[in-house]
């Protein structure tokens, strides 16, 4: 992943806890042991035409573990399937976990975060954002 030096909506950006990353091992793969690691994350995106607060997880598959944070970031470079969203705050609704104390916690960064848009939440990092790649060419696979 990449770091922006500035905030713009439609880049698709991730705020980064620093001290958020969190790793297990998985064994028994075709190529050795590998590491699930999850990063706690914020982010801003357009729904139905409203800004929303975003609270939740970027994951990947590593290997070898990561030290850091800043080390999974530089690793990470497969944004298929963007952060992986556990709360969201749209002004007036909340959506995500069930459990109380979970939620509270959710829009304990969530209120603040959307009242102060664009800016980037206390104790997170960013602009983090997914390296644009070019499109891979298609061949048919047959003879010409």
């Amino acid at each position: 992943m990449l770091r922006e030096a500035k905030f713009v909506l439609s880049h698709g950006q991730y705020a980064i806890d620093p001290d958020g990353l969190r790793t297990a091992e998985s064994t028994g793969g075709v190529n050795g042991t590998s590491f699930w690691c999850y990063l706690d994350a914020v982010w801003f995106r357009r729904r139905r035409g409203v800004t929303v607060a975003c609270i939740g997880v970027l994951w990947d598959i590593q290997r070898p573990c990561p030290a850091d944070a800043a080390q999974f970031l530089q690793r990470h470079d497969d944004g298929r399937y963007g952060g992986d969203c556990k709360g969201r705050w749209d002004g007036e609704r909340y959506w995500g976990a069930e459990e109380p104390e979970v939620a509270a916690a959710h829009l304990e960064v969530l209120r603040p975060m959307l009242e102060n848009y664009p800016t980037c939440p206390p104790a997170y990092d960013g602009w983090y954002v997914f390296e644009k790649r070019p499109a891979i060419e298609r061949t048919s696979g047959g003879a010409s």
